[in-house]
């Protein structure tokens, strides 16, 4: 994916099984837990390019969350910053080749950020 491009989209559920048979049979999505990502059922839509996760509902983490893939984390936190956001979580490791991010915007929406390449497993 570039720059810019929406990678996928995080959705919080209360009971990890409960929501992955609710969006399994309600959207025909393919849910499952990856080895090395347990605890985090990711889902592909039927089209093979939409996809994301079930991710256990927090404080702060009430909403479905998209995330941008973007070049480099820390440009993009730094502009976003002089644009009026606040970064809710720093760059974190997702593998030894990914990295992730949380901005608020002006508005108040809540986007994810994306650095890297996971590998999953899959095609």
């Amino acid at each position: 994916m570039a720059h810019g491009d929406i990678t996928h989209i995080d959705i919080p559920v209360s009971d990890l099984a409960k929501g992955s048979a609710f969006y399994g049979t309600l959207f025909g999505w393919q849910i499952a837990e990856i080895p090395g990502y347990e605890g985090y059922p990711m889902w592909q839509a039927p089209n093979k390019v939409s996809g994301g996760g079930l991710a256990p509902r927090e404080p702060g983490f009430e909403q479905p969350r998209s995330y941008v893939e973007v070049d480099s984390i820390e440009a993009i936190l730094a502009t976003a910053k002089d644009l009026g956001a606040e970064v809710l979580r720093g760059k974190e490791p997702i593998s030894e080749t990914s990295w992730w991010a949380v901005i608020r915007d002006p508005d108040g929406n809540v986007i994810g950020l994306y650095e890297g390449v996971t590998d999953t497993g899959g095609e």
